[in-house]
C-alpha cells in the first residue's frame, strides 16, 4: 500500500520537482515501465469507446445506461480488484505506463492525491468543479479536492454509524436520543455482558478508526498545513493529547470483557458477525449492514425480527461536549491524464455521477449518495430509514489525511496502533509520529 518513486531511465516522476509519488512504488512502477499496461494501440474508428474502471460490479448497469443515452461515445466497464489496495496498485501500474485506456476511474478518496501529485489525473476545470460540487455534502466534497483542485468528482460516499440493540441500550440505561461517548458504550456493554464491535484488523479499517478517534478528540494525524508539502516537510501531529485519547480508548476496549473475540483481526464483516451474536450489543459500521441483516433473515441465518430490534445513531464521541468526527469512505470519479478523449470523458462523468446514477448506486449497492437531494427521494427514505443519520454524518465527516504520501501515513499508523492490546498511550502516539516523519524523510522503513 506504500509507494516510492522509481528511479532510473523511464521512471515515473512527480508533477513537481523534488516530490515523490508516495512510498513503496519502486517495484510497482518499475514493473509497469518494463511490462507496460497500455490500452488498445490500434487507431480507433467509428464511435469512440471510453473505458470506466469500476470498483463495484453493479455500477456496470449505470455505465450501460449512460452509454445508451450518449450519442458521441460508448462506455464499457472494467472491474477493478475488490480491495482498495489492489485497486490502487492496478491503477498506479497502468497510469505509470501512460495507459491511454484509463479514461474514467472510480477512485478510493485517500489514494487520489498520490495520483494527482504524480500528474496521472486530469484536473477538473473551475467550471467543471463548480458543476460537480453543486448539492454535494461537505464530507464528500472535502475529500474530492487536493490543494483546492478537484481531481475526483464526488460519486458515492460512506459513513459509519453507531448500531445498537434497543433492548441492550434500555437495560444499560443509556439514553440513545442523546450523543454517547466511547466510555459510556464500554461501561454499558460491561454492565449488560455484551460487546462493542469495532474494526481492529491491521488494514485500512484500523486507520479509519484511529483517524476518527484522533479527530473526534480535536487533533489530526498530520498537520493540515503540511499535507501538500514535500515529503520531508510533512509534519505528524498525532503525538499530542488526541493521539493519546485514541490509544486509551482502543486499549480500554481491547482489555475489556466488552471486546469481541479476535478483535485485533476483525474487519467490517467480523464486526457484523459479532454484533449478530446473542451477546452483541453495540457496533460501529457502515450502512450496508442494514440490508445485510435483512438478507440474513431471509436465508434463516438470523431469526425473523432480528432487524426490528436494531437501531442506530450518530458515531460515538470521545468527549461528551465535542461532536464526533465521523468516518467517511466512498469513491469519486476521476479522468486519466492520458485519455485520448478528455472532453468526452467529462461529459460521460456528468451522466455517471448524476443524481439518477447516485440514487441507482445507493439502492443497488447500499452506499450513500454524495448529493443531498438524493435524501429527499421517497424511495431512498423507505430503503434507508436511517437516512437522516447518514446525511448528518456526511456533513460532519472527517476525511483521512489528504496527502500524496497517504500510503506511508496509513502504513505507519497500522504498524504502531496495532494490535490494540499492546498500545501504550504514553508512547504509541510519539512512535507513530516518529515513524511517519522518518519514513517520509527516507530515514526509516515500514
Amino acid at each position: 500500500m506504500d509507494h516510492k518513486r522509481a528511479s532510473g531511465s523511464g521512471a515515473v516522476r512527480p508533477r513537481r520537482s523534488g516530490r515523490r509519488v508516495g512510498a513503496a512504488a519502486t517495484a510497482v512502477l518499475t514493473a509497469a515501465t518494463l511490462a507496460g499496461c497500455g490500452g488498445d494501440s490500434a487507431a480507433r474508428t467509428g464511435t469512440p469507446t471510453l473505458t470506466w474502471y469500476i470498483n463495484n460490479a453493479f455500477d456496470a448497469a449505470i455505465g450501460q445506461r449512460c452509454s445508451e443515452e450518449a450519442e458521441a461515445y460508448d462506455i464499457r466497464t472494467e472491474q477493478l480488484p475488490n480491495n482498495a489496495a489492489g485497486q490502487r496498485e492496478q491503477i498506479l501500474r497502468r497510469l505509470a505506463a501512460n495507459d491511454t485506456s484509463m479514461d474514467i476511474l472510480s477512485l478510493d478518496p485517500p489514494y487520489m492525491p498520490e495520483l494527482a501529485e504524480a500528474g496521472f489525473l486530469r484536473a477538473y476545470t473551475q467550471e467543471e468543479a463548480a458543476e460537480f460540487s453543486e448539492g454535494v455534502l461537505d464530507g464528500p466534497l472535502e475529500q474530492s479536492l487536493y490543494e483546492d483542485t478537484m481531481y475526483s468528482a464526488p460519486f458515492y460516499a460512506n459513513v459509519q454509524l453507531l448500531w445498537y440493540k434497543e433492548a441492550v441500550a434500555e437495560e444499560a440505561g443509556l439514553d440513545m436520543t442523546q450523543p454517547v461517548t466511547w466510555d459510556q458504550l464500554i461501561d454499558a456493554a460491561e454492565r449488560t455482558g455484551t460487546t462493542v464491535a469495532v474494526q481492529g484488523q491491521r488494514n485500512e479499517s484500523l486507520m479509519v478508526w484511529v483517524n476518527a478517534l484522533v479527530q473526534s478528540a480535536g487533533g489530526t494525524i498530520l498537520d493540515p498545513a503540511s499535507e501538500g508539502a514535500e515529503a520531508d516537510a510533512v509534519a505528524a501531529t498525532i503525538d499530542g493529547e488526541a493521539g493519546v485519547a485514541a490509544a486509551e480508548i482502543m486499549r480500554r476496549i481491547a482489555d475489556s470483557p466488552a471486546a469481541p473475540a479476535a478483535m485485533s483481526t476483525a474487519a467490517e464483516e467480523n464486526s457484523r458477525a459479532a454484533f449478530q451474536e446473542d451477546d452483541g450489543g453495540f457496533m460501529v459500521n457502515w450502512p450496508y449492514v442494514w440490508n445485510a441483516f435483512a438478507s440474513a433473515q431471509e436465508t434463516g441465518a438470523l431469526p425473523a425480527g432480528f432487524q426490528d430490534g436494531v437501531a442506530w445513531t450518530t458515531y460515538p464521541r470521545v468527549d461528551a461536549d465535542t461532536p464526533a468526527a465521523v468516518p467517511i469512505g466512498g469513491a469519486g470519479i476521476s479522468i486519466g491524464a492520458f485519455t485520448r478523449y478528455p472532453d468526452l470523458a467529462v461529459d460521460a462523468v456528468r451522466c455517471l455521477r448524476s443524481l439518477e446514477s447516485q440514487k441507482e448506486h445507493m439502492l443497488t449497492g447500499g452506499e450513500p449518495a454524495t448529493n443531498s437531494a438524493a435524501f429527499e427521494d421517497p424511495e431512498i427514505r423507505e430503503a434507508f430509514p436511517m437516512w437522516e443519520a447518514i446525511r448528518a454524518g456526511l456533513e460532519d465527516a472527517a476525511p483521512r489525511p489528504i496527502s500524496a504520501y497517504y500510503g506511508d501515513v496509513t502504513g505507519a499508523i497500522q504498524q504502531t496502533y496495532h494490535p490494540p492490546t499492546d498500545l501504550d498511550p504514553t508512547t504509541t502516539p510519539k512512535e507513530a509520529a516518529d515513524l511517519i516523519e522518518g519514513v517520509l524523510s527516507n530515514e526509516q522503513l515500514l
